[in-house]
């Protein structure tokens, strides 16, 4: 038994957001149900290089990206844009649970499947609609990309170094504003689901990246909501924290520049690490024993503690400073991430059988179930490997309906 088994999803999203958030559903057990673009499928199938590579090793056309988004899903074409193809799509969603899908505002009515007109057959149904700027608003018809969001959002004016240090505003290295809605999303979706079953009422989900990314700004939000001071970028620093940053450290062997990241979290922290890096005088000084004085003179305290960390290596600081329990962490590229013991004995890591590949590895779920775990049983779906499949079984086609199907190249 899964925690979602039993709930039908009809996900019409592609790229990243809605599919972020549809691969979470199917990893706890929905049947999630994936409409392609007959001939050309999810824009993410051709995100490449890197292809998966089969097992003679030659390159594919399945996209790295697109089999990291879309796990535990079975893959349906059909072409929305002809009439018998919107009337499959409604058709399907009088057997769903949910509807997700992120269109520019306006597109799904032009089909006849918005909210609407979908809650019309079903009134039950959770639809969740995945937009750059919502539903409403002085933006509602423009198309919403992450990086186009980092930066109106605000997280790019407090990403990247400081100015005087030549730097300048920074993306995130992953599309945190696409991940992020995903995640809110399939909150959103499960609390409508279980108002649903409570009243047998279905609503709409509107969720927008630019909502998101405001939200997301968290402690950075509150800190200029609070005070009415624009927060600056601070590089790998800490607004609100000191010391809490990236430090250089004696260099490894080879003499290349190796660095640690310092995260001390309060006052007795602090004083660990003095007497740890042996200048427990500066854990008594009054310009910096609390965090509020760190933090007022960070300028004085920072390059005190520059000139100390680079006096023992990574390895040493990092054995003390976890012995003595004060946060710190490696700086890892991602070879180092998936060999790390810690990573291994969370099974962050799972192997599918994919029809081109054996094993194939992808990150895993975090989400942990004592009870219910996570579904690991459905590879990504080839472009409409379950066409079929699905509409045997949810629609009861006959063969001769699906070949007039494809006649049509509505599927």
């Amino acid at each position: 038994m899964k925690s979602l088994q039993g709930i039908r999803v009809l996900d019409l999203s592609r790229i990243l957001a809605g599919p972020w958030c549809t691969q979470t559903l199917a990893d706890l057990g929905a049947d999630v149900i994936k409409i392609e673009r007959p001939g050309s499928g999810d824009d993410t199938r051709t995100w490449g290089p890197p292809f998966l590579r089969d097992e003679q090793g030659a390159e594919t056309q399945e996209a790295a990206y697109y089999l990291g988004t879309n796990r535990n899903k079975r893959s349906v074409t059909c072409d929305i844009g002809k009439p018998a193809g919107q009337a499959l799509i409604r058709e399907l969603a009088m057997h769903c649970a949910v509807f997700v899908e992120n269109f520019k505002v306006g597109d799904m009515a032009r089909y006849g499947l918005d909210y609407d007109s979908i809650k019309a057959i079903n009134p039950r149904l959770v639809y969740c609609s995945i937009t750059g700027f919502g539903q409403n608003g002085p933006y509602a018809d423009r198309a919403g990309y992450d990086y186009a969001i980092q930066g109106m959002g605000g997280l790019m004016s407090i990403t990247g170094e400081r100015d005087d240090l030549g730097g300048g505003p920074q993306k995130v290295g992953v599309a945190v504003a696409d991940l992020m809605t995903g995640m809110y999303a399939t909150v959103a979706i499960l609390a409508a689901l279980r108002h649903a079953e409570k009243t047998g009422e279905g609503q709409q989900v509107d969720m927008a990246l630019l909502d998101t990314q405001v939200a997301m700004l968290a402690n950075q939000g509150a800190n200029y909501l609070v005070s009415g001071k624009v927060p600056q970028r601070v590089g790998n620093a800490h607004q609100n924290i000191v010391p809490y940053q990236v430090f250089e450290v004696a260099p490894a062997a080879g003499g290349s520049k190796d660095h640690l990241i310092l995260a001390v979290g309060n006052d007795a922290q602090y004083v660990k690490f003095c007497n740890i890096a042996n200048i427990p005088e500066l854990g008594v000084n009054p310009l910096f024993a609390k965090n509020r004085d760190r933090v007022l003179n960070r300028g004085q305290l920072v390059p005190i503690l520059e000139a100390v960390m680079k006096t023992r290596g990574k390895a040493d600081w990092l054995a003390a400073l976890e012995a003595a329990k004060v946060p710190c962490g490696a700086i890892n590229n991602l070879a180092e991430v998936f060999a790390d013991p810690q990573i291994a004995a969370r099974d962050m890591v799972t192997h599918w059988q994919h029809p081109f590949k054996n094993d194939l590895p992808l990150v895993a779920s975090p989400i942990k179930l004592s009870v219910t775990p996570v579904r690991t049983d459905l590879p990504p779906p080839l472009l409409g490997q379950n066409t079929d499949e699905v509409l045997r079984g949810v629609l009861n086609y006959s063969n001769a309906q699906l070949a007039e199907l494809k006649q049509k190249e509505v599927i």
